[in-house]
C-alpha cells in the first residue's frame, strides 16, 4: 500500500521560511514523478512543483526563485523548502506520486496523494 505523509506546515509570518517533507511508503522513489500542490479555501487545487525521475525540476511562476523542490531517493523523502513567504502562499499543501510523463501540472497526472499540511502565512 502506498502511503504519502507531509509534514512541515505551520504559521509563519510574511518574508518567513518553512520546509515541507513528504515521506513516501509501499513504492520506491525512484521510480515516481514527486510534485506538491496547494489548494486555498475555496479554491481548486493548483500545481506548485514537480521533480522527475530524472532528477528535472519545474515550478509555477508564482514560486519561482522563492521555492526549492528536492528528493533523497535513499530515504523516500521529497522536500519542498519555501522561502520569502507571502499571505498568498497560504493554503494546504499536498504531496503527490504518478508515473506519467504527461501534463505533469495536472491533478489527474498523480495517482497518489497525500492527506496534505497547512501553510498559513500572516502579514
Amino acid at each position: 500500500q502506498v502511503q504519502l505523509v507531509e509534514s512541515g506546515g505551520g504559521l509563519v509570518q510574511a518574508g518567513g521560511s518553512l520546509r515541507l517533507s513528504c515521506v513516501v511508503s509501499g513504492r520506491a522513489l525512484t521510480a515516481s514523478n514527486m510534485a506538491w500542490f496547494r489548494q486555498a479555501p475555496g479554491q481548486e487545487r493548483e500545481f506548485v512543483s514537480y521533480s522527475l525521475r530524472g532528477g528535472t525540476t519545474y515550478y509555477t511562476d508564482a514560486v519561482k526563485g522563492r521555492f526549492t523542490i528536492s528528493r533523497d531517493n535513499a530515504k523516500n523523502v521529497v522536500t519542498l523548502q519555501m522561502n520569502s513567504l507571502k499571505p498568498e502562499d497560504t493554503a494546504v499543501y499536498y504531496c503527490a506520486a504518478g508515473d506519467t510523463a504527461y501534463v505533469l501540472t495536472r491533478v489527474s497526472s498523480y495517482d497518489y496523494w497525500g492527506q496534505g499540511t497547512q501553510v498559513t502565512v500572516s502579514s
